[in-house]
């Protein structure tokens, strides 16, 4: 498939850059700053863009197959839920679909998922920010006229991808681990754009 990935140069987004690569798709790579894709291959293409800037969105997504969203903003807000809404207008304009956006798990129905620190601690004081970035950027993938995945992982570890984990667990579930690679969150990601179980759905994802 030819891949848009908005995101490429964070930690999730480099893994689904390599792997996608890897799989035989042929990648663009969208970045503020062309110089922190590392990665040299036939089949990249890295264009430069601001995802806040509607415009350059619009240009680059035109063309593609799918849409994968790993964007990241640390503590901080807006930068998810604004350039996810520009990536949604610019899909839905250039007629592209299917789109993969990975949020964080505790968002929604999910928040039963987590333990006392994550609840309150975590995402109730010091990451409050973020995780109303994420709240407001899920409700705009739902609100939208895609064919989306909100992907839902714990805690990011740099374990090696592994294939080995739980997802779409029930909102109720207290026996995850509440942490997951990042491989591994690419490896889930990149296997939703050959499957629709999980099409307009929210799935968690963690050990």
């Amino acid at each position: 498939m030819r891949l848009i990935i908005f995101g490429s140069t964070g930690s999730i987004g480099r893994q689904l850059v390599k792997q996608a690569l890897e799989q035989g798709h042929t990648v663009t790579a969208f970045a503020r700053d062309p110089v922190r894709v590392d990665i040299k291959h036939a089949n990249l293409q890295v264009i430069q863009g601001d995802v806040l800037d509607p415009t350059s969105v619009e240009k680059a997504v035109r063309g593609h197959d799918a849409v994968l969203c790993s964007l990241g903003a640390g503590r901080k807000g807006m930068v998810r839920s604004e350039g996810t809404r520009n990536i949604i207008r610019a899909m839905e304009k250039a007629g592209v679909r299917r789109f993969i956006c990975q949020s964080t798990l505790g968002v929604g129905e999910s928040r039963g998922n987590l333990n006392f620190v994550w609840k309150h601690l975590m995402f109730g004081l010091l990451l409050r920010p973020a995780y109303a970035d994420h709240v407001s950027q899920e409700n705009h993938v739902k609100r939208s006229h895609l064919d989306w995945t909100i992907v839902r992982p714990g805690a990011f570890t740099d374990g090696e991808r592994t294939g080995q984990y739980r997802h779409g667990f029930p909102g109720t579930d207290k026996t995850t681990k509440l942490k997951i690679s990042r491989a591994d969150v690419a490896d889930f990601m990149l296997k939703q754009l050959m499957d629709n179980t999980y099409l307009h759905q929210s799935p968690g994802l963690s050990y």
